[in-house]
């Protein structure tokens, strides 16, 4: 037969070629049918906007993974080799597109083989296909030979047979473009002869012109065949991950990162999520996207420390469970109800559930735009909104909020005990502003904390900022009570205090809390809250930028600065508190091993603050060892929650003597007094 490349097939070898080729995709669209209808179970969402722009940026995504970039390391290869197999996926998808089926399969190939378009892809396939096949055998090696720790249990059959086929398909192709070049078909002629085609191709320098040909004929139906077993297989393993992470780029939420998704109390048959039929499709869609490559466990605190809960696990047993459930669901789809649950202690442990402190680290490094912990929250939703079940402390903060406006349930102090004397304006005994410092209820109440809003005061006091704190009627924000699941709270906390705060004809909130601030800004608007949000690092900064605010005294000494998940990984606010920090005279920063992006939380997100930590490692504790191998004698933050939670390790880890945590707002105000 003759080549591929000289534009033709016999009759048989027509009907061969379009009956395999057939074949394989009716396996594939058969399977791919089946996953459909299992990811229709899911709850159907508003279509999403500008699908233009979610189309380009997907395919961005893809190619350039700037989201990783972020975590890019040298050392990190296995994120490197991933970044190749996407854009091999595509360039070899368009090859066989045009091509072989274009080109072999309607006998176009002559023409196709002498156009400038042909040579210079052939060059990109050439440079593309060494890389990929040099990507898969790194993978081969690491998951057989080296096995780190977030790949244990993944020396599958199913996994060793995907990498072997992303290294047959380039390889054949070379060697088959190789034959081409001996034989001196396109684009031999044309121009340079690729470069790795060429060299390969002085393996046929002894071969008469019928072995070559034969040769050539053989590596094509030997490449096709393959192309179209990965096919079938991808419908079938974990091979799906390609098409599905484009997919699921694609119908990315469309909230701000710190927003959850609401649920329309009035019209919702059932809170949070019990079972399959309970997730949106988009939370079914993550279950294929998913590669189980485990970086999300590598990152998360709650495994990190030993607690139950490992995010990849999550996934996969969610992934499990659906396939298990789907096709008796669809047997009874007009049924009323959800036949099967996830109940705690079944699919998912509530120990899992519990142990998330929702920092954001495992969405966030994600590769595919997997979303745990909304999983986890709507699991919490079901369990105190449906069930009634929840950690006894998580459930006296929720009654402290419900009854009080506050979750600190042992607190004796009132709102404004802590501006004694201080002579600020206090918005419910009369007057108003245009700025307000919302306090929060941990600055408010939490002895240690209130020092830091004491601190605040004196910074905008000096620059001559007219602000003034609701007193009184300030009342929760409700992010522990949202985080915690109970949904019912968190809204009328919202809607009481978007009133509140229409009422005063508040324009510009100053927050102490990256969890206040997170939450005014953007959860609040869903709400009718449309108000200027700025934390309080931000605008200690834009004070000190403009002059207002006059730094004259040393902070002193080495100082390691602790990122806050809702304020780094949430909102982005990596610059400010480090401008603040590196413009005190006398003061060294000093990065800790994590950081920035990477910063290893507290472990009071998530309503963990109300939560005692029994099993494993205390996280706060990881941190300030982190923070204490710096040899800086201040771990300065700017969140009342981590303040507290590494008050209470250094005291327990013994370093009281040779580290100190203050916020950054203690430090400036410090530096302000001399």
């Amino acid at each position: 037969m003759p080549p591929a490349s000289e534009s033709y097939l016999s009759t048989l070898e027509y009907g061969i070629f379009w009956f395999l080729t057939a074949l394989a995709v009716f396996l594939f669209c058969q399977h791919a049918y089946r996953l459909f209808r299992y990811l229709s179970l899911g709850r159907k969402e508003k279509s999403p906007e500008q699908k233009g722009r979610r189309a380009l940026s997907t395919l961005v995504t893809l190619l350039v993974h700037q989201e990783q970039l972020k975590y890019f390391s040298p050392k990190d290869r296995a994120s490197i080799t991933h970044a190749i197999f996407p854009l091999g996926f595509i360039v070899f998808a368009v090859y066989y597109l045009v091509f072989v089926i274009i080109g072999a399969g309607f006998g176009v190939s002559a023409t196709l083989d002498n156009t400038a378009f042909f040579y210079y892809y052939t060059w990109i396939l050439d440079i593309i296909s060494p890389l990929v096949i040099i990507a898969a055998l790194w993978g081969i090696f690491r998951r057989y030979v080296i096995k780190p720790a977030r790949l244990k249990g993944e020396q599958t059959a199913e996994a060793l047979v995907i990498l072997l086929t992303v290294i047959a398909i380039p390889a054949t192709y070379l060697f088959m473009t190789s034959a081409d070049t001996a034989l001196g078909y396109p684009p031999s002629g044309m121009g340079a002869i690729p470069p790795v085609s060429n060299t390969l191709s002085n393996i046929f320098d002894n071969s008469n012109t019928s072995t070559v040909q034969t040769a050539n004929t053989v590596l094509f139906w030997g490449n096709w065949a393959i192309a179209l077993f990965a096919l079938v297989f991808i419908a079938h393993s974990r091979f799906l991950h390609i098409i599905a992470s484009l997919c699921n780029h694609f119908y990315r939420s469309p909230l701000p990162k710190g927003e959850l998704r609401s649920i329309d109390l009035e019209t919702a048959e059932s809170f949070g999520a019990s079972g399959i039929k309970d997730f949106t499709r988009k939370q079914l869609l993550d279950l294929y996207a998913c590669v189980s490559c485990g970086k999300c466990q590598d990152v998360c605190p709650a495994t990190a420390s030993g607690k139950p809960l490992n995010p990849k696990n999550l996934i996969l047993d969610l992934k499990k469970h659906r396939m298990d459930v789907a096709p008796g669901l669809l047997k009874v789809e007009s049924s009323a109800g959800n036949s099967t649950l996830i109940l705690p202690g079944e699919v998912i442990s509530r120990e899992e559930i519990w142990a998330c402190t929702t920092c954001r680290a495992c969405d966030d490094i994600c590769p595919v735009g997997v979303e745990h912990i909304d999983k986890i929250v709507d699991f919490r939703r079901n369990l105190v909104m449906e069930q009634a079940l929840m950690p006894e402390s998580a459930e006296g903060a929720l009654r402290s909020i419900e009854n009080r406006g506050h979750p600190w349930r042992g607190s004796a102090a009132s709102r404004t005990d802590w501006a004694e004397g201080l002579d600020i304006k206090i918005l419910d005994k009369g007057g108003d502003t245009d700025t307000l410092l919302w306090v929060g209820c941990t600055g408010a109440l939490e002895e240690r904390s209130m020092q830091v809003t004491r601190s605040m005061t004196e910074i905008l006091k000096l620059a001559g900022v007219d602000f003034g704190i609701l007193g009184n009627r300030e009342s929760c924000c409700g992010e522990p009570a949202r985080r915690l699941g109970n949904e019912y709270l968190f809204q009328m906390q919202a809607e009481k205090n978007i009133e509140t705060l229409k009422g005063y004809c508040v324009k510009k909130i100053i927050t102490i809390c990256p969890h206040g601030y997170n939450t005014l800004k953007n959860e609040y608007p869903r709400f009718g809250g449309d108000f200027e949000i700025i934390h309080h690092s931000q605008f200690i900064a834009q004070l000190i930028e403009e002059g207002r605010l006059k730094i004259t005294g040393a902070a002193g000494g080495a100082i390691t600065y602790h990122d806050p998940c809702y304020l780094g990984r949430y909102n982005e606010i990596f610059r400010s508190p480090r401008n603040i920090l590196n413009r005190l005279p006398g003061a060294r920063l000093i990065e800790m091993k994590d950081s920035r992006w990477k910063s290893l939380c507290c472990g009071g997100g998530g309503g963990r603050m109300w939560q005692e930590e029994t099993t494993g490692s205390r996280i706060s504790e990881m941190r300030i060892e982190q923070a204490k191998k710096t040899g800086a004698g201040t771990i300065a933050t700017a969140c009342p929650f981590c303040l507290q939670m590494f008050e209470d390790a250094i005291k327990a880890t013994g370093y009281e003597e040779s580290l100190k945590a203050m916020d950054i707002s203690e430090l400036v105000a410090r530096a302000t007094k001399f």
